[in-house]
């Protein structure tokens, strides 16, 4: 067998003549490696790469960021799946898809595609993802109907091919080393939900609400840290995660229950066991918009935020148990005594600091101090007073109470 102007294959010098590193030769090489004409193939493709790199040549997967592999297109062999699909629903996004775009497009770790599903858009963002897909192969476009969020993320995963999966929102930017480290820490085994440290933009549009939560989220790094405060609201940044294709798929994808999707996955991957983990690293910029569906859907409003709480409090806590004592009279603790009602659990009483609430009576329970405490019931401790959470905690260390298994902070 012969390939012209590159001489006999068997024991042949395979080099091009000018040494030239391009699509063409890489795929003569590796067929000749794995026909087993020319044994010495791979250490040819490698002195290429030596060659080209020397004269600023193009190298395997130029232009993709490390850990890239080469998908040339040759007749009867189809290109490997990819190490990583990251799944990224759109919904009228052209305005903020190239900043997103680009900055998955010079990620370090290059072994990706781009499922970028788009949710029924009314703009221009078909025309930006088609676009995309033409300038790079990683990103492929997958249309639907406006179905919601929640079906583009199924829809997505359905034809991701790699083996790991990473989220991402069409309006934010990741850091150039997102999915290198983000795949690293996976791959190391120290967790199987896998965030990073967030950083909130445009910092002008930041309330005081907001860069408490920012605040909170990025001081949350290990899997007990999380845990301790799973109930409190969400501890990872959902756009932020990365976790194994098939453990999603055991969890049941994601599902639509009317509260926040991405809480509920959590929720759902902790009651299996599963562990957090998040590299201490500001990798993610996350856009607040005040438009965003965070911000205006149902679904992420206060009320269904407690009613996932309370489905599973109740799944992985209470399980017969129907009567509970809530820490905090307040607006917190009567908004989720409400919720648990709701669900059939009663409240034993609830426990107060403040004089003028102690001996009166909330929602048909009593108001007790807190040396009345006994642990006849699973409390909840819900006050949204800053700093009452981490007095509360001591209090109850100090007085032996162990969390989660004497009580959980739901605010």
């Amino acid at each position: 067998m012969q390939v012209q102007g590159w001489g006999k294959c068997a024991g042949a010098n395979l080099l091009p003549p000018d040494n030239h590193l391009g699509p063409e030769n890489i795929s003569r090489l590796l067929l000749l490696a794995i026909w087993g004409e020319n044994p010495s193939g791979l250490q040819d493709l490698l002195r290429l790469a030596r060659i080209g790199r020397r004269r600023g040549a193009a190298r395997p997967g130029a232009g993709q960021g490390r850990g890239a592999r080469r998908r040339t297109n040759i007749p009867g062999m189809c290109a490997p799946p990819p190490a990583v699909s990251v799944i990224l629903p759109c919904r009228n996004a052209a305005a903020y898809l190239p900043a997103c775009l680009r900055s998955l497009s010079r990620q370090t770790f290059g072994d990706f595609e781009v499922l970028a599903v788009d949710d029924g858009s009314a703009d221009e963002t078909r025309v930006a993802l088609a676009a995309w897909q033409q300038r790079d192969p990683r990103f492929r476009l997958i249309e639907q109907p406006p179905l919601g969020l929640v079906a583009a993320l199924n829809h997505g995963l359905a034809q991701a091919r790699g083996a790991v999966i990473a989220r991402m929102d069409a309006d934010d930017i990741a850091h150039p080393r997102r999915l290198e480290l983000q795949f690293s820490f996976l791959e190391s085994g120290g967790a199987e939900v896998v965030s990073c440290l967030v950083r909130c933009f445009p910092r002008c549009q930041l309330r005081l609400g907001m860069r408490r939560y920012e605040r909170w989220l990025n001081s949350l790094l290990t899997h007990q840290q999380m845990e301790r405060d799973l109930f409190v609201e969400s501890p990872l940044a959902h756009p932020s995660a990365m976790l194994r294709a098939d453990v999603l798929g055991s969890l049941g994808g994601y599902r639509d229950m009317g509260w926040p999707e991405d809480y509920d996955l959590w929720l759902r991957a902790y009651a299996e066991g599963l562990r957090f983990g998040k590299v201490s690293r500001h990798l993610y910029w996350w856009r607040e918009r005040r438009d965003r569906l965070s911000r205006v859907h149902p679904a992420y409003s206060p009320a269904a935020f407690r009613r996932c709480k309370v489905h599973y409090l109740k799944m992985i806590y209470l399980g017969g148990e129907n009567v509970v004592t809530i820490w905090g009279a307040g607006k917190e603790g009567k908004a989720l005594a409400r919720h648990l009602r709701r669900a059939g659990v009663n409240i034993a009483a609830f426990i107060d600091v403040d004089p003028r609430k102690i001996g009166n009576t909330v929602l048909g329970a009593p108001v007790v101090a807190a040396e009345a405490l006994t642990r006849d019931h699973y409390l909840l401790v819900a006050v949204g007073a800053q700093g009452a959470r981490d007095e509360i905690r001591a209090y109850l260390a100090a007085a032996g109470w162990r969390e989660p298994e004497h009580y959980r902070t739901m605010a």
